[in-house]
């Protein structure tokens, strides 16, 4: 009986991290570029009880022999899924969504020295603070955006026109008319997006390639000048409300089934204790 409350116990501890994840999924169903996570199980070590000698009483049976007692289900991985979300048109002239999936901008790196990627194309602009006339091209945390050439994105501070062609050229119209070629936006598609890790706000970074024996130009390629960007318009969310609500309720009833396990085999101790 001890065994079968530590089975629900443990996996009661794990499904709440699929609870977790799944109320993440839902909090950020309006987020702009966020991308959904999935999380699978798998049983922990389990022991075999052959507790049958008489091999002639087993003929017919059509489960295994013997018993298998466990020790419960634990998160065998939270994985972040990468397909692609609707299209939303938004009007903003700084916001640029990406059509195609496996595709990322590039950022700044962080503060660690590490490359971070991101799909959302929600872009402002923050004043450049050595030169008042110009201003970086940015995300909504500060972060730089990153032109083809590697460097943060410059834009006059007085202008007409913002223009981001299909290909993620950026052409600034001047008040007296004058066309300025302000960059390209860096564009990098990454071939095993399973790789990445989120570090929060969209951002995503690749973890130590080394240690996975991995080469870069295995994972990524630069692909500045696809044919991928859409100004005034960003990719929603990839996340299935229908689908969450309903993995949310199976989580539930299977943290409830468990509980009713515990409370079960709690009365059946007090039956043995309580006897005469």
């Amino acid at each position: 009986m001890n065994q079968s409350m530590i089975n629900s116990a443990v996996t009661m501890g794990q499904l709440q991290l699929k609870l977790d994840t799944t109320g993440n999924n839902l909090a950020n169903v309006n987020t702009t570029g966020f991308k959904r996570s999935d999380t699978s199980f798998a049983d922990l070590l389990f022991q075999q009880v052959n507790n049958q000698s008489a091999a002639n009483q087993e003929v017919g049976r059509l489960t295994p022999n013997g018993i298998r007692v466990g020790a419960g289900a634990a998160v065998a991985q939270t994985a972040v899924r990468f397909e692609q979300g609707s299209i939303s048109q938004s009007g903003r002239e700084f916001d640029v969504a990406l059509t195609e999936p496996g595709y990322f901008f590039e950022l700044a790196e962080t503060p660690g020295g590490d490359r971070q990627f991101t799909r959302d194309g929600a872009f402002y602009l923050s004043p450049n603070p050595n030169n008042n006339t110009q201003n970086f091209l940015v995300n909504s945390q500060g972060d730089y955006v990153l032109s083809a050439a590697g460097e943060p994105i410059e834009l006059p501070s007085s202008y007409d026109d913002f223009q981001i062609n299909e290909e993620g050229a950026i052409t600034v119209t001047l008040n007296d008319g004058t066309l300025v070629d302000a960059g390209q936006l860096q564009l990098v598609n990454i071939t095993k997006p399973q790789l990445l890790a989120s570090i929060g706000e969209n951002n995503y970074v690749l973890p130590d390639l080394d240690a996975l024996d991995t080469d870069l130009a295995d994972v990524l390629e630069e692909a500045a000048g696809a044919q991928v960007f859409m100004q005034s318009a960003l990719e929603t969310s990839n996340v299935d409300s229908a689908k969450e609500m309903t993995d949310m309720m199976e989580a539930q009833r299977s943290y409830q089934f468990n509980s009713k396990a515990i409370s079960i085999t709690d009365q059946m101790m007090g039956l043995v204790t309580n006897l005469r």
